[in-house]
């Protein structure tokens, strides 16, 4: 009986700009948003509603060809800390030879950044990495449909915490983000 073969699956492409303050790294797409090629598209999945909070703006409400616009008009980008992996389905726990991005140019890219927010645990052990970089790290509890042990105001709670005092976090080697 022959095993089957895994296929390494391609994440998306980040949602950055210039103007980007805050970056939420999830750690990989599910096969939802795999399969429909847009960030969070389970409808079970809570980022939308989350970050609409956050923001102050109904992103949930619109088309999702109209929603990344407005993110990075928020200041707010997208991405995930691995740019593939093999994975059956869509647990994190379930990946398999993970391939982390490639966030050597992310100064480059988003001079502005501050706060790097991590979507659950899994993209959460990126954060000594980030916070060594001087970037203020904030470790988000997860908004998949496969983590609700926490009702969405708790998770909104922390979420919060992402619009927080841009200026405060670490001090190590910090160089001018604004």
């Amino acid at each position: 009986m022959q095993n089957a073969t895994v296929p390494t699956l391609i994440g998306l492409a980040p949602v950055l700009d210039a103007n980007v303050r805050i970056l939420v790294l999830g750690s990989f797409p599910g096969a939802a948003s795999l399969a429909a090629g847009q960030y969070y598209a389970h409808p079970r999945n809570q980022f939308w509603r989350l970050i609409s909070s956050v923001v102050g703006e109904d992103l949930a409400a619109l088309p999702y060809a109209e929603r990344l616009p407005r993110l990075l008009a928020h200041g707010v980008g997208l991405w995930d800390v691995l740019g593939e992996c093999e994975r059956v389905g869509s647990l994190d726990s379930a990946i398999r030879k993970p391939a982390a991005n490639d966030f050597d140019r992310l100064r480059e890219l988003c001079p502005r950044l501050v706060t790097v927010g991590f979507n659950g645990q899994a993209s959460g052990k990126f954060a000594p990495q980030f916070a060594a970089a001087g970037y203020r790290t904030v470790v988000l509890p997860s908004s998949s449909p496969a983590h609700m042990a926490m009702s969405f105001e708790q998770k909104l709670d922390v979420w919060s915490r992402l619009r927080g005092d841009e200026q405060r976090g670490p001090t190590v080697s910090q160089s001018p983000l604004f």
